[in-house]
């Protein structure tokens, strides 16, 4: 689950709930949302690589750009 909020300092944070650790500010929705998914896609991809238990990845998905 894609959570995004604005800072009072006018950026946006974008936090993917399902993935502890994964979050990114954007100076848009769109910008925060983008970076958030990038470092999940990274995260999980690390995760895979080491043989290390990941998240349901059926649970996970991204909209294509």
């Amino acid at each position: 689950m894609l959570e995004i909020e604005q800072e009072a300092d006018g950026r946006w944070l974008a936090e993917i709930a399902d993935l502890p650790g994964v979050m990114a500010y954007g100076q848009t929705p769109d910008e925060a949302k983008a970076r958030a998914q990038a470092l999940a896609l990274r995260v999980i991809a690390d995760r895979l690589e080491h043989g290390e238990e990941s998240p349901d990845l059926q649970s996970i998905s991204f909209t294509a750009a």
